[in-house]
């Protein structure tokens, strides 16, 4: 059963800015990606290049991934205001990011594998027509990063606060979209491996070097293996609701500051791209909830706010 959209003065979307924009550009990269993909391993077979069908069948890997960032932009934005997700799907970008992640920490764990395995069997390959395909290939990873490097935003949003003894804001935020930065680093990788192997075929063509070829991948493998682990440390504290320590404390600087208000219990987390959501326990006599509303307007992190006020009378029943 799927509830009707939420009020309009109250809604739930948190999705970042651009989430259209991201989710056009990332469809056609996944475009231009599968289309790469099918020529390599074509080129892979009709040269006899292992080089160039791995990277096919690696870009196979990199497609999916990027097909489930697209799919993740949808999904978001269909289901924005369903009321079935609290807070809304801004998060539904930091789990397809998290998975990506793991698809790339596979990717580099199996490029390693293999380059380990091709220092100790050598492989015969045609190194010219092999390059050619690859400076095609960097071509497109290039195309495709200058199309999803554009799609990076900092977005703002405004919203009215509730009157009530537990109020709700809304106010304006920055972050970043893990979706799109999944994306990005899958083209990354793409492109890196294409260098990669552009100047081991060269060097393999004109210098006889067929044992760079293997190194390159170990190189590539180390690099890929630094962008997934930090991706993956990124979208898991997302996931995990890690608080955010800086808008936590100005935060706390902005409500106790005056000297009038303490903060007897504080939960920030991010809540999309460029949102995040508190709840805040306080204790205070004489000061109201639009003084405290006041105070959190800097907080521009801060777009869904729950507030308490505990009185002095309450504390002590």
């Amino acid at each position: 059963m799927t509830f009707p959209p939420a009020p309009a003065s109250h809604d739930h979307v948190f999705l970042a800015a651009n989430h259209d924009e991201n989710a056009r550009r990332t469809l056609i990269v996944v475009i231009l990606t599968a289309v790469m993909m099918v020529g390599e391993i074509v080129a892979g077979v009709l040269t006899g290049s292992m080089a160039l069908l791995a990277d096919g069948i690696h870009m196979l890997t990199h497609a999916g991934a990027l097909g489930v960032a697209a799919l993740a932009y949808a999904y978001a934005r269909r289901h924005a205001h369903d009321r079935r997700y609290s807070f809304g799907t801004g998060k539904v970008g930091d789990l397809a990011g998290f998975a990506s992640a793991l698809v790339l920490g596979l990717f580099a764990i199996g490029i390693g594998v293999e380059s380990v395995r091709r220092l100790f069997e050598p492989t015969s390959v045609l190194f010219g027509e092999a390059a050619i395909v690859a400076v095609i290939g960097l071509a497109v990873n290039v195309v495709s990063a200058l199309l999803l490097s554009g799609g990076h935003h900092h977005g703002h949003h405004h919203g009215d606060h509730d009157h009530h003894h537990h109020d709700h804001g809304h106010g304006h935020g920055h972050g970043g979209d893990n979706n799109l930065r999944s994306a990005y680093l899958h083209v990354l990788a793409d492109a890196l491996t294409s260098v990669l192997a552009i100047i081991a075929l060269l060097s393999g063509r004109y210098l006889g070097w067929t044992w760079l070829d293997p190194i390159m991948g170990l190189v590539g493998a180390a690099v890929i293996a630094k962008w997934s682990w930090g991706l993956m440390r990124d979208t898991a504290a997302v996931l995990l609701d890690r608080t955010d320590e800086h808008v936590a404390e100005e935060t706390r600087e902005a409500i106790e500051t005056p000297g009038d208000a303490a903060i007897r219990d504080l939960h920030i987390w991010r809540i999309g791209p460029d949102a995040h959501a508190a709840i805040i326990s306080v204790s205070a006599t004489g000061v109201t909830l639009d003084a405290l509303r006041a105070r959190l307007v800097p907080v521009h992190e801060l777009k869904h706010v729950t507030i308490e006020i505990e009185t002095a009378e309450a504390l002590a029943a």
